[in-house]
């Protein structure tokens, strides 16, 4: 199919983009890498009457250090977030998880603000965005204004931004020391997830985990924080014992839907597998000192 007829504009500035935002609201979108717009433009699921390119303004491609947080800018690519030596040193769990979005391709054109803007509840960014707090600063003609993660994803497909903004950029906070991995499981390579799981801790110098933080995709309509698994990890070393606690504590009070690629109790029962595993992984990288 072929998209529904749209006006196309192409500004030269963070500050051309707003004054189009604010002239059309609802009616616009923003065009960055097109990964998700695009084929839901074509299949005429959205229908904007505008559509207004941020792809000529370089100004908002960055990845900078900006005091406790990395920041990410609007029009910052995946791939290179993917390839940043500052993502792998100060935000290891976004540095795992990017080989995981799309593939090679998709991450050469798709950006980080794009894919968190899109909120789709099986995007592995967004399950870091969750996991680490991370800060969305989200601007208008009127101004700006920040919103944690919680805040700005609302429901699937659906952010918190209102007509006449968007997402200027995302600030992930840097923990030192930290470990991390992300892990999935899907039917198919390069497929959407059926369940994955972000995780990101401190592993002292006698194995016990500090400042975890484990979030999931996959369970819901939004990325989910599994705050009681976490606390049953805080400040203990990963026996045995403890990671069967863990994966019953993951599987507290969610309750996934059944679709097509799975049914809600394998999706549970997989949300309790990933966290242990992830748990067990980060524990033995740690403390092998890589």
């Amino acid at each position: 199919m072929k998209p529904a007829p749209f006006e196309f504009f192409a500004p030269r500035s963070r500050e051309e983009v707003l004054e189009k935002l604010a002239e059309y609201g609802d009616d616009a979108r923003i065009l960055a890498g097109g990964q998700s717009l695009v084929p839901l433009m074509n299949s005429r699921m959205v229908q904007p009457a505008v559509v207004v390119s941020i792809n000529h303004c370089p100004a908002l491609s960055y990845i900078k250090r900006a005091g406790n947080h990395l920041v990410c800018g609007a029009l910052t690519r995946q791939v290179e977030a993917e390839e940043s030596e500052d993502v792998r040193a100060h935000v290891p769990l976004m540095h795992e998880a990017m080989p995981l979005v799309g593939g090679a391709a998709n991450r050469n054109r798709g950006t980080v603000c794009g894919s968190l803007a899109h909120a789709d509840p099986l995007a592995e960014l967004t399950a870091v965005a969750v996991a680490l707090d991370a800060e969305f600063l989200v601007a208008s003609k009127k101004g700006a204004r920040t919103l944690t993660a919680d805040q700005f994803f609302v429901s699937q497909l659906q952010n918190a931004m209102e007509a006449g903004e968007m997402l200027d950029e995302v600030r992930f906070p840097v923990t030192a020391g930290a470990k991390a991995t992300f892990l999935e499981v899907g039917n198919r390579r390069h497929a959407f997830a059926i369940v994955g799981l972000a995780a990101q801790m401190i592993v002292d110098g006698g194995g016990a985990c500090r400042g975890v933080r484990i979030a999931a995709i996959g369970l819901g309509p939004t990325p989910m924080r599994l705050r009681a698994a976490e606390a049953v990890l805080e400040g203990k070393a990963t026996t045995p014992a403890l990671l069967n606690q863990v994966a019953e504590a993951a599987r507290e009070g969610i309750h996934p839907t059944t679709d097509i690629h799975a049914d809600a109790e394998y999706r549970r029962y997989m949300a309790g597998v990933l966290a242990t595993r992830a748990a067990a992984e980060i524990s033995s990288v740690a403390l092998a000192g890589k």
